[in-house]
């Protein structure tokens, strides 16, 4: 079965181009600041210069103010506008509107229950990307990139009306298994390709998009 990669939390011109010539299909930029990955439009503008147009350019954003996402606009070239927070599905419509961009929205699971929440983003949201729920307990967790994996499982089982990416602690060695456990067909992958957190490793950048054709 193949599958589409997404590299999120690019931040280097030799991290871009390793993504885009070992194959990815979208490439992700940070624009969070508390995140070891976070860019500012002035970072960010000639990093997506660099990405053909045949991939698609994502910007992820944690509830961000409609100040910040002109601002990043103006300089950023983005196809598609990746809401990690706990935007509802008003303001994801709103932003839609506003910004005409496609939108996709971050649905953390910890248990079967947290499924239900995607059901309110059809017909606002374009995508879903299901990311791990971090646990009350973790410090210092972010809303997305904490290494952390949830049960595929819950996603293999599940009849999703929306086109979706599976995030959250895959690596190169388990991502055959997440793929076929969850049925996934788009696998996102930020901290599973660094050497420390907001360092991408190249060399784990290209052994993940390796292991992606070999499905």
């Amino acid at each position: 079965m193949p599958v589409d990669v997404k590299i999120c939390g690019l931040n280097s011109p030799e991290a871009v181009d390793a993504a885009v010539e070992g194959g990815a299909r979208y490439a992700g930029f940070v624009f969070y600041p508390p995140s070891p990955r976070n860019l500012t439009p002035d970072q960010a503008g000639p990093l997506a210069g660099r990405v053909p147009a045949t991939v698609t350019r994502v910007g992820l954003f944690v509830d961000p103010t409609d100040a910040v996402l002109e601002q990043t606009l103006a300089k950023v070239t983005l196809d598609l506008i990746q809401l990690h927070g706990t935007e509802s599905p008003a303001r994801v419509l709103q932003i839609k509107t506003r910004f005409e961009r496609p939108m996709m929205k971050a649905i953390r699971l910890a248990g079967a229950a947290d499924l239900a929440t995607a059901d309110d983003y059809i017909g606002v949201a374009d995508r879903l990307i299901f990311d791990a729920l971090p646990p009350n307990e973790m410090v210092g967790a972010l809303p997305g990139g904490n290494a952390l994996a949830f049960d595929w499982k819950l996603l293999g089982e599940a009849k999703i009306a929306l086109p979706w990416m599976l995030a959250g602690g895959l690596t190169a060695e388990n991502l055959a298994e997440a793929a076929r456990i969850s049925h996934a067909t788009t696998l996102d992958v930020s901290s599973g390709v660094e050497a420390r957190p907001g360092v991408k490793s190249l060399s784990k950048i290209k052994a993940f998009l390796e292991a992606a054709r070999r499905l």
